[in-house]
C-alpha cells in the first residue's frame, strides 16, 4: 500500500513535468516559459483555488472545527518560525536564521495547489476553508521572523527599527496573497449557478496548467540549487529534515483539530512547505541583510521537491494510521 502510493505520486504527469524541467535547465536547454504566461499561470492557480474553496465554504455552514482550523493554523505559523530560528542562528547571523525561519513558518501556495493534486488522486478532497488556514498562514511567519531579527540583533545599533506595519501590508497585499484572499471572497458571494458557467476554467484546465507551472518550476529549482553551494552543509539538511519533523509531527496531532483524513493532510502539507514567494518579497523590506541565494533555494531547490516527491505519501500514510 505505501509503496504504491509512492508509485502514483512519482509517476503524477504534473510532477513528471516538474522533473522534465530540471532536466532541461541541467542539459542547458533553451526550453523556457515567457515570464508572462508564468505569471499569468500562477494567477490562475491561484484564482482558482481561492474561488473553488469560496465556493465550497458558502456551502457549508461554519462550525466550531472551522473555527478551530483556522487557530491551529495561525498556531502553526507562529510556533515553527520560533523554534526553527533558534536552531538556525547557532550556525547563521540573525538576519539570515529570522528570514529562512519565516520561510519555513509561512506556506507554498504552490505546494498547496499539489497537495490538492494528491487528494484528487486519492479521490479525497479537503474543505473549502483550508484555502483560508492558507491564506491566514502567509503573515503570522513573518512577523514573527521580524520581531526575533530585532530582539536579537546586537550587532548594528544605527539600524533603524523595522517598520511592521509596512511589512504587514506588504505581506497582505502581496500579489500571491490578494488574489487567493480575494477569489475566496468572490467564491463565496457568488451565485452558485452563475460560478457553474465558469466551472470549465476553474476546474477542466486546471491540471494542465500546473503541469506547465510545474514544469517552469522544475528548470527554476534546478537554477536555484547552485546558487548556495558555498554554504555549509548546515543548510541543506536543515531544509530536509525540518519540514519532514513539521509535517510529520503535524499529521499526527491534527486529528486533535479535525477528524477528516483530507484536511489533515493538507494540515502537514502546510506546516512542511516554506514560501518563496510571500516571505522572499517582505524580506527585502524587512531584512535586507538576509541573503535570498540561501533562503530562496533551500525552500526552492530542496524542501520543495522534497514535499512533492516523498513528503507527501509520507504524510497521507501518517494521516490514514493515527
Amino acid at each position: 500500500m505505501e509503496f504504491e502510493i509512492l508509485i502514483n505520486n512519482l509517476t503524477n504527469p504534473t510532477l513528471l513535468f516538474f522533473v522534465l524541467g530540471i532536466i532541461a535547465a541541467l542539459v542547458k536547454s533553451d526550453l523556457e516559459i515567457p515570464e508572462s504566461t508564468s505569471k499569468f499561470i500562477s494567477l490562475y492557480l491561484l484564482f482558482s483555488i481561492g474561488f473553488k474553496g469560496g465556493q465550497e465554504l458558502a456551502n457549508s455552514p461554519w462550525s466550531t472545527e472551522i473555527l478551530s482550523s483556522l487557530i491551529f493554523g495561525v498556531l502553526l505559523a507562529s510556533l515553527i518560525p520560533l523554534y526553527t530560528f533558534f536552531i538556525l542562528k547557532r550556525s547563521l547571523s540573525v538576519y539570515d536564521a529570522g528570514a529562512i525561519a519565516a520561510a519555513y513558518g509561512s506556506v507554498s501556495a504552490v505546494t498547496f495547489v499539489a497537495s490538492m493534486s494528491f487528494l484528487e488522486m486519492q479521490k479525497l478532497s479537503a474543505g473549502g476553508h483550508m484555502v483560508a488556514v492558507m491564506a491566514f498562514m502567509e503573515s503570522p511567519a513573518i512577523i514573527v521572523g521580524v520581531i526575533l531579527m530585532n530582539r536579537f540583533d546586537k550587532t548594528d545599533t544605527t539600524h533603524p527599527s523595522f517598520n511592521l506595519g509596512k511589512v504587514l501590508k506588504h505581506s497582505f497585499t502581496n500579489g500571491s496573497v490578494l488574489m487567493i484572499i480575494g477569489s475566496l471572497v468572490i467564491g463565496m458571494i457568488a451565485d452558485s449557478k452563475q460560478a457553474d458557467g465558469i466551472k470549465p476554467f476553474t476546474t477542466d484546465i486546471f491540471k494542465g496548467f500546473l503541469a506547465l507551472f510545474l514544469l517552469e518550476m522544475g528548470m527554476v529549482t534546478a537554477r536555484r540549487f547552485n546558487a548556495f553551494k558555498h554554504y555549509s552543509w548546515f543548510a541543506s539538511v536543515f531544509a530536509l529534515v525540518i519540514p519532514l519533523i513539521n509535517g510529520c509531527v503535524v499529521a499526527a496531532v491534527s486529528q486533535f483539530v479535525t477528524p477528516d483524513v483530507a484536511n489533515r493532510f493538507v494540515f502537514a502539507v502546510l506546516a512542511a512547505s516554506a514560501s518563496y514567494i510571500a516571505v522572499p518579497a517582505a524580506m527585502k523590506l524587512a531584512a535586507p541583510k538576509a541573503d535570498p541565494g540561501l533562503y530562496l533555494p533551500m525552500a526552492l531547490g530542496l524542501t520543495f521537491p522534497l514535499n512533492i516527491t516523498f513528503g507527501m505519501p509520507l504524510y497521507f500514510l501518517i494521516v490514514q494510521n493515527s
